[in-house]
């Protein structure tokens, strides 16, 4: 593994992730919610509708953001070297994951770490492990 020393960008990693931080954050302070995304965009799924419009609009929000950053800066060169019945299956994957570990990235990771919760530890450690493991398994053992 190369670190390309051109294109790092600690600055901007670390405004992203102390925004990231402050989001999550307030919505704890302000709502007393967690912002697992996984169950924000679930509970747009069910029904009934009526109190959800904050969740809807902390999803818009999230899909607004890089449009609006994009007014401003470049868009980012991005290289996917996958298939799109990879792409699907993994983020089958993923979905079935979140749902399993009650939780995703967001959630245990970011939320769950910084309250100092053990089961947002093991199940961050759970799924970083499996990355970890299945980056191997595809890239050194298949040799994809």
């Amino acid at each position: 593994m190369s670190i390309d020393w051109a294109n790092f960008t600690p600055w901007s990693a670390l405004l992203g992730g102390i925004l990231i931080g402050l989001s999550a954050g307030l919505l704890v302070v302000m709502n007393g919610r967690i912002a697992g995304i996984s169950g924000i965009v679930g509970s747009l799924l069910n029904r009934p509708w009526q109190g959800k419009s904050e969740n809807l609009l902390f999803v818009l929000g999230m899909l607004l953001a890089p449009l609006l950053y994009w007014l401003v800066h470049a868009r980012p060169t991005v290289v996917i070297e996958a298939g799109p019945v990879a792409l699907v299956v993994a983020g089958l994957l993923v979905g079935f994951g979140a749902r399993l570990g009650s939780g995703c990235t967001s959630g245990h990771g970011v939320c769950g770490l910084s309250r100092l919760s053990l089961r947002g530890l093991v199940a961050t450690l759970s799924f970083m492990g499996s990355g970890f493991a299945m980056v191997y398994i595809v890239r050194h053992v298949m040799g994809a």
